[in-house]
């Protein structure tokens, strides 16, 4: 396994390096958990990723190099007609590459498929990166959690997109990831 944090090729690579987006399996763990630890301070374990791979309300998605590095995460759950983004992640060396919207992008078409006609998910209230890009997504500020995350008191801003499935919104978010997908030099159908 390559050790991302000690290769500094990755910060070199293209920006538009060939990425894929794929279902989790359960062989994608070990990375996962070694990602999850690099992004968060109070990571899941490696059994919570296995239990929400077979979940049959949940999706799991990981981001992947042409060489099969994995370099970025994202899960939801869909229950009734609400999908919950619950994990997104990217490897801190490929951030500004817009992997994660194209995640968060297909988190959403999956919800969608599954029935989900809103969505909600929680950010940190310092994390302006991925505040606004849920933002540019028709997530609204609807609640702030004090103290929500309890490694080091930050509130957790609580964010709803309503209507998901509204044809402009369906719409937006093929011809998003289409731009995404041609950016990235991955054709829609490759998956």
């Amino acid at each position: 396994m390559i050790d991302l944090l000690n290769d500094p090729s990755l910060a070199r690579r293209d920006r538009y390096e060939r990425v894929m987006v794929l279902d989790m399996r359960t062989s994608d763990v070990e990375e996962v958990m070694s990602l999850e630890k690099r992004c968060y301070s109070m990571p899941w374990s490696s059994s919570a990723y296995i239990t929400e791979i077979g979940n049959p309300n949940a999706q799991y998605l990981v981001a992947k190099l042409a060489n099969g590095l994995l370099i970025g995460y994202g899960g939801v759950w869909v229950v009734m007609d609400e999908m919950h983004i619950t994990t997104l992640a990217v490897e801190p060396a490929m951030r500004g590459r817009r992997i994660g919207e194209r995640m968060l992008i297909r988190l959403l078409q999956e919800g969608m498929k599954r029935g989900a006609v809103r969505a909600t998910l929680e950010v940190r209230q310092r994390n302006d990166v991925a505040h606004n890009l849920y933002l540019k997504y028709g997530f609204k500020d609807v609640a702030i959690r004090r103290a929500y995350y309890s490694d080091n008191g930050e509130n957790g801003i609580i964010m709803w997109a309503e209507d998901v499935i509204a044809p402009q919104n369906r719409a937006m978010l093929r011809r998003r990831l289409r731009e995404l997908e041609l950016q990235h030099g991955e054709a829609a159908d490759d998956r």
